[in-house]
């Protein structure tokens, strides 16, 4: 059998111990919603991003849009994403009715290219969101606007200290920081923005059934904070672990044409760029991914936004390739993807 890309029952089993008391805590205290878990991980992770606020919610597409509402960005207004993402980044722009603006990515690093950023601004545009793809910390433009921070790959890459207005994080299952089920947080150093975000992840529900915001509902369950205030504790070690697994990898085939290094890549998808990716795929003794291998511009869902040729992102969704890479790997599968890689460098 092939080594698998990802397995989530190693993780699951590695927390079991720890939080079946943690997760009977909630069921033993009736408080299910909006309650101490939710206070104490918003707290604990806050400080983790060293950020002074973070708002728990329901996902990171959920953290992406609240973010942009709270901004006050709606319907006619514009935000530049890089062409190279997940749908998510996208949707959360046309999900508060604006419009979502691809621009290309830097050839080396699958970012967004602050030229092309700066190139695709009209009087519409509102907001840009830059994405870390694949857990790499990626460069921001300077541009005169809010900068919103896709960090859904990046738990534990970014610098210390705000640099943006707001980081948006996705705690889906498969994440550096993944939890249960679904579930995401805004961190910022805005109150104002904190207290909007806050406001809107509950109907726009203000005090005693007075709902001041037509909103929806965005609110992340006691169980998944309590699961994911014992993962928090485990992260610095996993990503530790996920980036010696990546540079065994890179070591062995140095000609794969990975992603750009960073000293605080964390490794959410381990990606190179092959030319005969097929190929590739079927005769590897592992299974592997392709993370996207479609371009935003080039969704039939979005390409109606698409306003300019975005080659280099067409290139990335050509030919990458997402290696196994998480910290449960064992010695003898991480020496196997090692060899295997290093011969057909």
């Amino acid at each position: 059998m092939k080594i698998p890309f990802l397995d989530l029952a190693r993780r699951v089993e590695s927390l079991h111990d720890e939080a079946l008391p943690a997760i009977e805590r909630v069921l033993r205290s009736g408080r299910l919603l909006g309650g101490p878990e939710t206070e104490a991980f918003e707290a604990e992770f806050a400080t983790y991003c060293a950020r002074r606020y973070a708002v728990a919610v329901s996902s990171g597409t959920a953290a992406l849009s609240l973010t942009l509402r709270a901004l006050g960005v709606g319907p006619g207004d514009e935000v530049i994403v890089p062409a190279l993402t997940a749908v998510p980044t996208a949707a959360a722009v046309c999900a508060v009715g604006a419009v979502p603006v691809p621009v290309d990515v830097d050839r080396e690093t699958a970012g967004l290219d602050p030229a092309a950023a700066e190139g695709a601004v009209t009087d519409r545009t509102r907001a840009v969101i830059v994405v870390h793809l694949y857990g790499r910390p990626m460069g921001l433009p300077s541009i005169g606007l809010p900068v919103i921070e896709d960090a859904a790959h990046a738990h534990g890459a970014l610098a210390s200290g705000a640099r943006t207005v707001a980081a948006a994080y996705s705690f889906y299952p498969t994440k550096n920081l993944g939890g249960i089920g679904d579930g995401g947080a805004v961190v910022t150093d805005d109150p104002e923005l904190a207290q909007r975000v806050r406001l809107l992840r509950t109907h726009g529900l203000d005090h005693d059934y007075l709902h001041t915001e037509i909103s929806g509902n965005a609110r992340l369950s006691e169980i998944e904070a309590a699961w994911l205030r014992i993962a928090l504790t485990r992260l610095d070690g996993w990503n530790e672990r996920r980036r010696e697994i990546a540079h065994a990898f890179r070591e062995a085939a140095p000609d794969l044409r990975w992603q750009s290094p960073d000293p605080r890549h964390v490794y959410h998808l381990c990606v190179g760029r092959v030319s005969k990716r097929d190929e590739f795929r079927k005769g590897m003794p592992f299974e592997s991914a392709v993370h996207y291998p479609c371009a935003i511009h080039r969704q039939p869902a979005y390409e109606q936004f698409a306003r300019r040729s975005c080659p280099e992102a067409d290139a990335w969704a050509t030919e990458c390739v997402s290696i196994p890479c998480y910290p449960e790997m064992t010695t003898g599968e991480i020496e196997k993807v090692r060899a295997s890689l290093a011969s057909c460098d």
